[in-house]
């Protein structure tokens, strides 16, 4: 497919007239050998011969020649009278030119066999190219994998320069700026009005090379310049044309798939603030109603309260209220996580910095300190929103303190380029129901019996270890309890001191 070197193309003119020379000396020299011992009629053959050799090997104009030639040098050395273009008898003109038409039909059915049988081997390239390109664009996974996929299959059927770009959402060149205005303004047109542009196309027919859209009018999703463009190559044109199709159709079906997934996405973001929205309008309706009733208590009926019954009013207000704020906090971070677009307050932390941080606040509301700790020094930093991996250590933290009663054991490690957390318990433990649902929000297990909560705590947990490139698995226990482990990534290039 790729056009012959300049070079090549030089000798092959040469080396075809020495192949011409070539066998009519040989048939000469055959008949000369064979003179006196065979007839005319054989001799002639030797002749015919080297006119069929010449056809099926030279081109027409070469081959037409050897049959002219062919015919005028046996006429010349063997029909009599010799030496002469002269024929003595009728029959021996009519043998010549029965020869030379022969020769003449040979050289052109030859000649035209050649030309099909090149052109069904140049199209069975073709068609196995195209299959080839069609299996690439099919794995494609990104526009850029496309981009460098079309420009090689390009290079593969033109010598180039060829160029390849795509376009926008709104229709804009991408990445245009290397390109002379004479490009940018065909390949603008040319996705402008869907058709092919250049030599043979009736439509700007002295450019120099082909301009072809990759789509159709008002669907175009970007356009190649491809040269050289040889108007009368219609099958070389067409070929770049079906190779421009199948990038279009590659590029359409990574857009769909970008903007169904977005779609979902969104759906999903809807539904999930609804039920959110749902949700915690229910679990609001308890604390607040709790908080209002012990307010008013103590608002009208103060003076008949005694101490111990004012105490515990004021108790179950702050208990109230702190669940509101843990509630809150948990609904406002799953709403962000899930949002579309999050970026994150990533920095270099210290997880021995966090999870200390964690342990102070955890431990004012745990007297008979059961969180046991093993956090081991000298541990790599991660590039980590420290208020939201602190968020997911608590939730953690907490729910092992209210779901058991035994200790419960942080143990923070690193292993195979991660960074481990994990929060054991000895609690009642995970169902096969809760480990399939457990991460799901407003989903409460087995074990939550007797305990108040809206199920968002492990959702929110599992939310932020993704957004930050992480996992967070959980398993039941041997004996008994149940353990959640937070992976994060480690990157190689730790900071310097100095960062």
């Amino acid at each position: 497919m790729t056009p012959a070197p300049s070079d090549t193309n030089d000798r092959r003119p040469l080396r075809d007239w020495a192949t011409l020379l070539a066998l009519l000396l040989a048939a000469t020299a055959g008949a000369l050998a064979l003179d006196g011992e065979i007839s005319l009629t054989s001799q002639a053959m030797l002749y015919l011969l080297a006119v069929v050799l010449a056809a099926y090997r030279l081109r027409w104009v070469e081959s037409t020649i050897c049959a002219v030639a062919a015919v005028t040098a046996f006429n010349f050395l063997f029909v009599p009278p010799r030496h002469t273009l002269a024929v003595e008898h009728h029959e021996h003109f009519i043998a010549l030119a029965v020869m030379l038409a022969v020769a003449l039909a040979i050289s052109h059915l030859s000649s035209a066999l050649r030309r099909e049988s090149a052109l069904a081997r140049l199209n069975e390239r073709r068609a196995r190219h195209l299959q080839q390109v069609a299996e690439e664009l099919g794995e494609a996974a990104s526009e850029q994998e496309v981009l460098g996929i079309g420009e090689r299959a390009l290079q593969d059927i033109f010598t180039g320069p060829c160029v390849l770009v795509l376009t926008d959402a709104q229709g804009q060149l991408l990445d245009d700026a290397a390109l002379d205005a004479t490009r940018r303004d065909g390949l603008r047109c040319c996705i402008a009005e869907g058709a092919v542009l250049g030599p043979g196309t009736a439509r700007w027919p002295g450019l120099e090379a082909w301009y072809v859209p990759l789509g159709t009018r008002g669907h175009a999703v970007g356009a190649a310049c491809v040269q050289p463009a040889v108007a009368a190559d219609v099958d070389t044109r067409e070929h770049a044309q079906a190779l421009c199709a199948l990038l279009a159709q590659a590029v359409w079906r990574l857009r769909l798939s970008a903007a169904m997934r977005a779609a979902q996405a969104e759906a999903e973001r809807h539904q999930l603030q609804g039920t959110m929205l749902a949700a915690v309008s229910h679990d609001l309706r308890t604390p607040l109603a709790a908080i209002i009733g012990a307010a008013s208590s103590l608002q009208s009926q103060r003076d008949r309260l005694s101490a111990a019954e004012q105490d515990r009013l004021l108790a179950s207000i702050g208990g109230e209220a702190r669940y509101l704020a843990e509630l809150t906090e948990n609904t406002l971070q799953l709403v962000r996580l899930s949002g579309a677009g999050l970026q994150l307050r990533r920095d270099w932390e210290s997880i021995e910095e966090i999870v200390g941080a964690v342990l102070a606040r955890v431990r004012a509301h745990d007297p008979s300190r059961r969180i046991r700790s093993r956090v081991p020094a000298g541990l790599p930093l991660v590039r980590a929103d420290p208020v939201l991996l602190a968020q997911l250590v608590t939730n953690l933290l907490d729910n092992a303190l209210k779901y058991s009663e035994g200790p419960v054991d942080l143990v923070v490690a690193e292993q195979d380029g991660e960074l481990t957390l994990s929060v054991k318990d000895r609690g009642p433990g995970l169902t096969p129901e809760d480990e399939a649902h457990l991460f799901e929000p407003y989903v409460r297990g087995d074990r939550a019996h007797g305990q108040r909560g809206a199920g968002l705590g492990l959702a929110v947990c599992r939310a932020i270890a993704q957004a930050h490139g992480g996992r967070l698995t959980a398993r039941r226990r041997s004996g008994g309890g149940s353990s959640f482990r937070l992976s994060l990534p480690v990157d190689m290039e730790q900071p310097s001191a100095g960062q």
